[in-house]
């Protein structure tokens, strides 16, 4: 029997070149490789159609999303809201395939009774309302902290009133507890991330630098950008890189105004790549404790030293390869340790026994078949 399966993606998944787009993305080969005919149910916001796609998919389709007033709900998240889509629900309803939603913004066919019966599933890849609460402690700027918070609490409401209407599958232990204890949720199973073919080679003694990467444009990731220069290596002199896409003028001049720091903006895949095997050491804290962190397991497999805070690596199992640091002070003692300690074989030997078991993009597809159509490997 064929196994057809509707995905509805919450943004256009080609280019992989952003944290949340990389689970969704190398998803597809992984399941076309397990027979899955994939029918891709894109929200497009400016990526705009991608060729790529058409590789691993059955059909794609490309739905715009309402933004601003357009999408607002006086009941649903913006973030559910926006991908409202008579469109996308007639698609759906002309055949009874299994349907997969990438994130918790993708659900709203939950909801509709037209589905009631349909065998449907949720990728969870974060606690939403706790994402946003973060981002809301996180902002400096007025406007943006209420929306976040405002956010917060209807997705509190929303993710309560969708944890017992189908299957979930998060990314960390941790949120899976949350979506049991808080949510009410029976259903929910852990499923690693789905990585590009990334294979652990680190490499050994010692690189050049301190490096701090990820989409900058990002408030959060700004703020955690700006806190390493002005907390951390502002009294720490040694040679700090930040790279990323999209940079704020206020980023890039603070980022200049020392001589043993710097920002590269916009680097290509091949470039921050080789970036992160070149430095000696990956600085990464974060202001939200939900999810897996892509920029974290990218380090870890190519990367030597990891310094995070607590947050970042919040259930996800890899302590045991980070050095934790939880203030500034500590961050700065770690970093100026690790800067002079060679990065060693034994270290390559522990990732390699913690990474490639828990991220098998093969054995996550084996699973996801099992799971929807019967007969699950494991």
């Amino acid at each position: 029997m064929e196994k057809h399966l509707h995905i509805i993606s919450f943004n256009v998944p080609y280019p992989a070149d952003y944290g949340g787009v990389v689970d969704v993305f190398y998803k597809l080969p992984a399941f076309q490789k397990q027979g899955v005919k994939i029918h891709l149910h894109c929200f497009d916001y400016g990526r705009g159609p991608q060729e790529e796609l058409n590789q691993y998919c059955a059909s794609v389709n490309y739905y715009p999303r309402h933004l601003g007033h357009k999408g607002i709900s006086n009941s649903l998240p913006y973030i559910v809201s926006s991908r409202k889509n008579e469109e996308l629900l007639q698609n759906l309803l002309r055949d009874d395939y299994p349907i997969f939603m990438e994130g918790v913004h993708c659900t709203y066919p939950i909801l509709d009774k037209r589905f009631r019966n349909r065998k449907m599933f949720v990728r969870v890849h974060n606690v939403e309302y706790k994402y946003y609460r973060d981002l809301s402690k996180s902002c400096s700027s007025p406007i943006p902290k209420m929306y976040y918070w405002m956010e917060s609490l209807l997705l509190k409401r929303y993710e309560k009133r969708i944890a017992t209407r189908a299957t979930f599958w998060g990314m960390t232990e941790k949120d899976d507890a949350d979506y049991r204890k808080e949510l009410g949720c029976k259903d929910i199973e852990l499923l690693s991330l789905y990585i590009p073919d990334w294979k652990v080679q680190c490499l050994e003694g010692m690189g050049t630098y301190c490096l701090y990467h990820g989409d900058l444009s990002v408030d959060a990731n700004e703020k955690a950008a700006i806190w390493l220069l002005e907390k951390v290596f502002h009294k720490l002199p040694v040679p700090f890189v930040i790279a990323g896409k999209n940079p704020s003028e206020k980023l890039n001049e603070l980022a200049h105004s020392n001589n043993h720091t710097c920002l590269v903006a916009n680097p290509s895949e091949k470039e921050m790549q080789d970036m992160i095997a070149k430095a000696h050491i990956q600085v990464i804290p974060s202001y939200t404790q939900t999810g897996m962190k892509v920029k974290l397991v990218n380090a870890l497999f190519n990367g030597r030293h990891c310094v995070v805070n607590e947050a970042t690596v919040a259930g996800s199992g890899l302590e045991s390869a980070c050095h934790i640091g939880t203030t500034a002070n500590a961050f700065r003692e770690i970093i100026a340790q690790l800067y002079h300690q060679p990065f060693t074989s034994d270290e390559i030997e522990l990732r390699k026994r913690l990474l490639t078991p828990m991220f098998n993009n093969e054995a996550n597809a084996k699973k996801q078949v099992g799971w929807i159509w019967g007969n699950p490997t494991s």
